[in-house]
C-alpha cells in the first residue's frame, strides 16, 4: 500500500502543454484558460509543463495564454512524443514540485500519457471530463464527466491523493484570449538525455490528410444524422456546408453507415464541438450525440419528427424532411 499523502504539501495548478513541431495543441490553450480560473479560485500559481525540442518561443506564448510559470524540458531527443521519456520527466517534476492539480488534454497523446502518469504517481485520474471546478470549502478539484452512456453526469473528487488529475476533451473549454502584456517565469530544466535512453525509435511521421479544419475547431458545422435520408441528401448537405463555409459533421450512426469518416463524428465516442453555428440534419438528439455539441452558440435542427429530442436544445427548429428543407436553404443562399 502506498504511503498516505500529506495533501497540504501540494499547491498549484499544472497544465500539460502538448505541442507538435513547436505548435501548441489547441486543447492545451483551452486548458490554460480553464486552469487560470481554477488557480485563481485556489489562490495559487498556474504552471504549464512543456516538453519538446527548440520550444523557447512557445514557452513565452503559454504565458500570454495565462500561465504564471512555464516549466520547460528542451532537448533534441524530445522532439517527438515518447511515452516513457515524457512520463519520466513529468513524474519527476510532479514529485519534486508537488502541484495539487494536473490537467491533460484528452488528445491521442494525452490519453496515452495521463494514465501512465496516474499509475506512476499513485494518483486518480478522471478521463474525458466536460466540466472542471473547485470546491473551495474543502479545497478539492471537482471533475465532471458523462457516465452510463451519457444518461447521468458523474461528479468525481480525489480527497486523499495528489495530484488530482483529469483529462479534458478538445473543444469543451473556450479558447482564452491571448494577452501579450502578461509576464511570467520560464524554468528551464537541466535535462540529460542520451540516445541510449530512447527505447522506441520513430522512423517516420506522416500527417493525416484533411480536407478542411479540424472539426473541433470549426466555427460553423452542418451535421448529418441517419434521419437525413440517403447519399443524395448527404451530397446536398455538403453543398450547404460549402455555401456556409462550414465543416461537415455526423452522428455515430451516420459514420457507421459510411457517409463520412470517424474524424468527423460528434458525440461521446467522437469529437466535442462548440461552434458559433450548428445545423443538425436528421439528427434525433440522443444524449450520446448532444453531449458533444450542446455547447454550440446557435443550434438549428431539421427533423421530420416534431417530437425529436434535438428540438429541446435547439434555438431554431424546422420540422420537415431534410431532402426538402436543404434545397430550399441552398436556393436562398444562392439568392434564388
Amino acid at each position: 500500500m502506498a504511503p498516505k499523502v500529506d495533501v497540504d504539501e501540494y499547491r498549484g495548478v499544472w497544465v500539460f502543454a502538448e505541442q507538435t513541431e513547436g505548435q501548441p495543441a489547441r486543447v492545451s490553450l483551452e486548458l490554460l484558460g480553464k486552469g487560470r480560473e481554477l488557480a485563481d479560485k485556489l489562490d495559487v500559481e498556474l504552471s504549464a509543463l512543456l516538453v519538446g525540442a527548440a520550444v523557447g518561443d512557445l514557452a513565452k506564448e503559454l504565458i500570454f495564454y495565462g500561465a504564471d510559470k512555464v516549466i520547460v524540458a528542451d532537448d533534441p531527443i524530445l522532439k517527438d512524443y515518447r511515452t516513457d521519456l515524457y512520463t519520466d520527466i513529468i513524474a519527476e517534476q510532479v514529485i519534486e514540485r508537488k502541484p495539487e492539480v494536473l490537467i491533460v488534454g484528452a488528445s491521442p497523446i494525452g490519453r496515452d500519457l495521463a494514465p501512465r502518469l496516474s499509475f506512476r504517481l499513485n494518483a486518480g485520474c478522471t478521463a474525458d471530463c466536460t466540466g472542471l471546478d473547485i470546491d473551495q470549502e474543502n479545497r478539492l478539484f471537482v471533475s465532471t464527466r458523462p457516465a452510463f452512456g451519457g444518461n447521468v453526469m458523474a461528479t468525481i473528487i480525489c480527497p486523499e491523493n495528489r495530484p488530482q488529475m483529469s483529462t479534458v476533451r478538445p473543444g469543451v473549454m473556450p479558447l482564452p484570449e491571448k494577452d501579450e502584456t502578461r509576464d511570467g517565469h520560464i524554468i528551464n530544466l537541466d535535462v540529460h538525455l542520451n540516445k541510449e535512453d530512447v527505447q522506441v525509435k520513430i522512423l517516420q511521421s506522416v500527417k493525416a490528410k484533411s480536407d478542411g479544419v479540424r472539426i473541433e475547431e470549426a466555427q460553423r458545422i452542418v451535421a448529418i444524422g441517419m434521419g437525413a435520408g440517403d447519399t443524395e441528401a448527404f451530397e446536398m448537405i455538403k453543398e450547404l456546408a460549402e455555401l456556409l463555409d462550414a465543416e461537415v459533421g455526423a452522428s455515430r450512426l451516420a459514420v457507421e453507415a459510411g457517409y463520412i469518416s470517424h474524424d468527423c463524428q460528434i458525440g461521446q465516442t467522437g469529437k466535442t464541438v462548440s461552434p458559433d453555428l450548428y445545423i443538425g440534419c436528421g439528427i434525433s438528439g440522443a444524449v450520446q450525440h448532444t453531449a458533444g455539441m450542446s455547447g454550440s452558440k446557435v443550434i438549428i435542427a431539421i427533423n421530420k419528427d416534431p417530437k425529436a429530442e434535438i428540438f429541446n436544445i435547439a434555438d431554431y427548429g424546422i420540422v420537415g424532411k431534410v431532402e426538402e428543407v436543404i434545397p430550399a436553404l441552398i436556393s436562398e443562399l444562392k439568392g434564388g
